[in-house]
């Protein structure tokens, strides 16, 4: 979720594949073109996007009921609608509950969180034709074969459990499926890796919270967090976990973004990395333009604590001083390329942030822009078998294993 930060803060033979050895990059054309082949390809896929901030999107635009927007019909603001996700191919979405770090403040994080989780089951009461709640991988395949988008939630950031299992639990127990540890501030139990630490990892509760989490078969979702935290994280779970909306920071030196040797404990813990598509941790120009945007944010904030108007024309002020440029569609496939090079085909993925962020590159405009993923995976020399394990089967296998050790942890008794 960075839109909302920016305006209210707003061929590698040993796997097979794919990119040239460096400094001979794969050539790029200005504009990809989709082929019947690639578009064949992507069409059979099981396509899960990791991280979707519309729900957030709705509530800004229409309040938390959204009682004005239908989204059948187009809508220029947002990134998602259901014409786009239909033409995009979209199987599953992990839809955003988000809500700022700075509710937690106000003792209103969990209030928040649960009417953000109201609105996607909002999407698949209204929305019955095209959307359905989805609880787990055979929900999702269920759902996608009744020609549907099978709906997921996903929280982001700890604060909205307000440091209590048991509200884990009743997440849970709502449809939530994975939780983000922390967001862009840290916690008393968890470092996020755009703050200063406070736990040096995961402090005991922290670890009781990923247990808790694989007992559950919730996803532990390592984005936003320090690589303090994401080492903890890794070597306290039982499961594979997630980076539902991160690329690789050995492409663009940012702190959002999933350094080597996690990567390379990514690969042992078999979990996926999603790629996320904002520019401003795609590219080395973005991410060097963008490594200060949340301390700016912070610091706006404390400027003007309560004038929001003040603080969003100031936080756009610096934003226009501090512009860079766009990059384009190969960029995210660098990052996938990256990934698979350093943890492997089975651990990279995609987890988008459209409607969260402020910026994307050339000709991924929404969520219909997917096949152009498809055909630039092509075009690098990628499998049918392997495109299809990125765009989500990646995912679905991470997900199966976590439901495996929730089943045998409650066959425990534990």
């Amino acid at each position: 979720m960075y839109r909302l930060f920016f305006a209210s803060l707003s061929l590698v033979a040993a796997v097979g594949l794919l990119r040239a050895p460096a400094g001979d990059a794969p050539a790029r054309s200005k504009t990809v073109v989709v082929s019947e082949q690639a578009l064949a390809i992507h069409n059979d896929a099981l396509l899960i996007d990791g991280h979707n901030d519309l729900p957030w999107e709705l509530r800004e635009n229409d309040g938390p009921g959204f009682k004005n927007i239908d989204l059948t019909k187009p809508q220029k603001k947002f990134h998602t609608d259901i014409p786009r996700l239909k033409k995009g191919n979209v199987g599953a979405q992990f839809w955003s509950a988000y809500v700022p770090s700075s509710t937690a403040k106000k003792g209103t994080a969990v209030k928040m969180t649960l009417e953000q989780i109201d609105v996607v089951h909002e999407l698949a009461r209204r929305y019955p034709d095209t959307f359905e709640m989805a609880y787990g991988t055979e929900d999702i395949r269920r759902v996608r074969k009744a020609g549907k988008i099978a709906c997921l939630i996903g929280i982001e950031g700890g604060h909205a459990i307000d440091n209590s299992l048991p509200l884990l639990r009743n997440y849970h127990r709502l449809g939530v499926r994975y939780m983000t540890l922390t967001h862009s501030e840290s916690l008393d139990w968890a470092d996020s890796c755009s703050d200063e630490p406070k736990a040096n990892g995961l402090t005991p509760f922290g670890v009781d919270v990923v247990h808790e989490m694989n007992r559950l078969g919730m996803l532990v979702d390592l984005s936003h967090v320090s690589p303090t935290t994401m080492k903890a994280a890794l070597k306290a779970t039982k499961a594979p976990v997630i980076f539902s909306h991160s690329s690789a920071f050995a492409v663009a030196d940012h702190a959002r973004n999933v350094p080597d040797d996690v990567l390379k404990l990514v690969k042992e813990n078999r979990g996926v990395v999603m790629v996320n598509f904002y520019s401003g941790f795609l590219t080395p120009e973005g991410a060097r333009a963008m490594k200060l945007m949340f301390e700016k944010g912070r610091e706006l904030r404390k400027q003007f604590p309560t004038d929001d108007a003040k603080y969003r024309e100031a936080y756009r002020a610096w934003s226009k001083d501090n512009d860079y440029p766009a990059g384009d569609v190969h960029n995210i496939v660098d990052h996938i390329d990256h990934i698979v090079k350093t943890a492997g085909i089975d651990c990279a993925g995609i987890g988008s942030d459209f409607d969260g962020v402020p910026k994307l590159p050339t000709q991924m405009n929404d969520v219909s822009c997917y096949p152009l993923l498809t055909q630039i995976m092509l075009d690098r020399g990628y499998t049918k078998e392997q495109i299809h394990k990125v765009l989500g089967g990646n995912l679905m296998r991470v997900f199966a294993e976590a439901e495996k050790v929730s089943r045998e942890w409650n066959k425990a008794g534990q």
